[in-house]
């Protein structure tokens, strides 16, 4: 029995250690935005936070999150205790004022590596938002739209 917290939850998953935190998260939790993709931790579509770094659930053992805090899409923009997340409340506003969403595959997978990017550094430069955006693969090509997502979020927290 693994027991974590998810999106401010604390939840107890009976499943073997070896399992990707992604199927937990997908199959026994119906946390479905958190998306499937490559399985080989190449993409990012599947990126969450463990205690607030950003992770590749694929490829993430579920033993691995044991009495950890795991925020996926579903809750970037609350904390464990209820309160708002600025910077994914910010996040997330930008992604649908600066209209990012093409197919939307990668989107949960970006929102969350860029409000990781944004708790750890409130204002990135443009290299320092490809350096922690570059393993995240957009299908689609909007990285232009999703790094000016990120200054305008940026700019959103600095005021």
């Amino acid at each position: 029995m693994r027991t974590f917290t998810v999106n401010g939850q604390s939840v107890s998953v009976d499943v073997p250690d070896e399992m990707p935190l992604l199927w937990v998260l997908r199959d026994e939790l119906d946390l479905t935005g958190t998306k499937y993709a490559c399985d080989k931790a190449l993409c990012g579509a599947c990126t969450v936070q463990v205690d607030g770094r950003p992770v590749r659930a694929c490829v993430t053992a579920v033993a691995a999150v044991d009495g950890k805090t795991v925020t996926t899409i579903e809750g970037i923009t609350t904390d464990a205790a209820g309160h708002a997340v600025p910077a994914g409340s910010a996040v997330q506003e930008a992604w649908r004022r600066l209209d990012v969403v093409q197919c939307g595959y990668c989107q949960s997978g970006q929102m969350v590596a860029a409000v990781s990017l944004l708790q750890t550094n409130p204002h990135p430069s443009d290299a320092d938002i490809d350096a922690a955006m570059s393993a995240t693969l957009c299908r689609c090509a909007t990285y232009v739209r999703i790094r000016a997502t990120i200054h305008d979020a940026a700019k959103v927290l600095a005021a």
